[in-house]
């Protein structure tokens, strides 16, 4: 079978090729904002206009789309499926033995206060499963947790996207960085050290955007020293780490700093008022008219910092409390174990199926000026299934529920119980990355790309933008830096600008689109019960996304132009190898 060479301009127009290359994803993201198109048949009509737009105009053989699409279609529910499934799994197990309650009491227990408890639970909770996980673990976790603490579901999806943010250019032990490695060529400490001169601005920002958007502005001013304190403990500790010890344990090294320092501050500061409404400022209006105003320390709440507690339900015992984060303590020691290294090397080997895809394995290939010389797409499935963190999930949950005591029976009936409820968002997240997947071999988000890449003088902001383009494309910050980070390095060379400058920036960048791609709204509406409400969680975070890509985008310029932000910037080595 003949190779086929991706065309980037099929129509002779740049910008009527874009315009072409852009109508997959507008169209998802219109319907899906729109709200009268359930997600998952957003995602199939998406799809359907991607295979037409690969096909019919950019010239891709009928062949190789289609098995690209169905190769999406599997990656769509191995890695993130996987996760999401399990994780919902074990947070139900939870619920129906009552341990969740526990749990919402003990968080509680540090703050009653819902502005604190965010800071808590979906910003530096949230960055110890990114940094243990990715692939959509944090926002499933920290979902689930705010909704069994109260919140609305629009809060809890919204909040947990905005705040997993910051921290995902380190996520699963490093692997956007070494992505990023493998296709420019730079050492992927080099590049942690540069992503890590970018981000901690925005991991102080992050916890205060969060608590403003919730709360107000005067909301967030009243408990400004906790902010500061989680925000500048986690900053600090990823800066610190990324440059001088390496990018690997960069989040779980700085979420625990984070959550250390709050819980120690909170041991000695309150608010003098307690935030106690579980709505969304401006966007829940009906919870907002219920929900009791702001209360004086102490007032119904015993000792002055639990929760108001509900007529007739008992306190938890210590010895409950514990009980009731054995789960989550078991999750988190798994997913740690499953991201290293060595476990994946001591597992890989003998737990691992791996296939070439006939007919597109190799078949496609990548051309200037994407690529310095022409490169084969591979096209292989790697089913690493025993390494996988959905896996680990998986059999946390499986410990955690016989030491709850189900029996057998009762949790293989529960299982497939979560896999009924899921069954849309599953159809869902497997349809958006099989049209993430086929773009990709199509040469389609080459298309987009390279229309950032065009800027001039503007190209380092627009390039941080393209960054941020990507994982809205793909749902992954790794996905994104292997597709533009070599486009991001020779484009930049050609403009006098720094390459490691401008690869970073593709990272740092694309963390902001992580709270738009499909995928990760699906994993946040899924993980709330408020699945079949896609676009209200859109039309929530979409101007918050831009505005934070836009602010990284402002940076990257600055470190490029300006004198004092460039001496921030780590000069490339002189033999990094050519990028592939």
């Amino acid at each position: 079978m003949q190779t086929w060479n991706q065309v980037y301009d099929p129509f002779g127009s740049p910008w009527l090729s874009t315009i072409a290359a852009a109508v997959p994803v507008i169209a998802l993201l219109a319907m899906i904002a729109s709200g009268r198109v359930k997600a998952h048949i957003a995602a199939v009509i998406a799809l359907g206009l991607a295979l037409l737009v690969a096909i019919a105009g950019f010239g891709m053989p009928v062949g190789l789309a289609s098995r690209a699409a169905i190769l999406g279609m599997v990656t769509g529910f191995f890695p993130i499926g996987w996760i999401i499934l399990n994780v919902i799994f074990l947070y139900r197990l939870t619920v129906e033995k009552g341990w969740f309650a526990v749990l919402q009491q003990s968080v509680a227990g540090i703050t009653a206060d819902r502005r604190l408890q965010l800071l808590l639970v979906a910003f530096a909770f949230g960055a110890f499963f990114e940094g243990a996980g990715g692939f959509g673990t944090p926002v499933a976790v920290t979902g689930a947790i705010l909704i069994g603490l109260g919140f609305s579901p629009l809060a809890a999806s919204g909040l947990s996207l905005i705040a997993n943010t910051a921290p995902v250019a380190f996520g699963a032990l490093g692997a956007p960085i070494q992505g990023l490695a493998s296709v420019t060529g730079y050492p992927p400490e080099i590049l942690g050290a540069m992503i890590g001169r970018q981000l901690p601005l925005f991991s102080l920002i992050v916890p205060f955007w969060l608590i403003w958007v919730f709360a107000g502005f005067r909301g967030m001013v009243r408990v400004w020293p906790p902010i500061l304190v989680c925000g500048a403990s986690f900053a600090i500790a990823q800066f610190l780490i990324s440059n001088y010890v390496n990018p690997w344990i960069v989040d779980i090294g700085a979420s625990l700093a984070s959550m250390l320092c709050l819980v120690l501050f909170l041991k000695v500061w309150q608010p003098r008022e307690i935030w106690t409404s579980p709505a969304l400022r401006g966007h829940d209006p009906s919870l907002a008219v219920a929900a009791p105003r702001p209360v004086a320390l102490g007032a119904g709440v015993p000792g002055g910092t639990g929760a108001p507690r509900q007529a007739g339900m008992r306190t938890a015992s210590q010895g409950e409390i514990l009980m009731a984060w054995v789960p989550w303590i078991i999750l988190s020691v798994i997913v740690a174990v499953w991201g290293t290294g060595w476990f994946k090397g001591l597992v890989n080997p003998l737990f691992t199926w791996k296939y070439e895809v006939p007919g597109l394995h190799n078949m496609i290939m990548k051309v200037p000026p994407v690529v310095p010389k022409p490169a084969a797409e591979s096209a292989v499935f790697l089913f690493t299934y025993m390494s996988y963190t959905g896996t680990g999930v998986l059999i946390a949950a499986i410990i955690s529920g016989l030491i709850m005591r189900f029996s057998p029976v009762r949790l293989v009936t529960a299982y497939f119980e979560t896999i009924w409820a899921l069954r849309y968002s599953l159809i869902t997240i497997a349809a958006m990355l099989a049209l993430g997947v086929l773009t990709r071999y199509a040469g389609v988000d080459a298309t987009l790309g390279l229309a950032f890449a065009g800027t001039g003088i503007l190209y380092p902001f627009f390039g941080t933008l393209l960054g941020w383009l990507g994982v809205a494309l793909t749902g992954s910050d790794t996905a994104s830096n292997v597709l533009f980070g070599g486009l991001q390095r020779i484009t930049s060379e050609q403009l006098g600008l720094s390459g490691v400058l401008m690869a970073a920036a593709n990272s740092s960048g694309g963390v902001m689109g992580k709270m738009i791609d499909a995928q990760s709204i699906v994993v946040a509406s899924t993980a709330t019960g408020y699945f079949g409400q896609e676009g209200k969680i859109l039309r929530f975070v979409f101007w918050h996304s831009i505005a934070l890509a836009c602010l990284v985008g402002v940076l990257v310029m600055l470190q490029a132009y300006v004198p004092f932000f460039q001496n921030m910037v780590i000069s490339a080595p002189a033999l990094a190898p050519a990028a592939h």
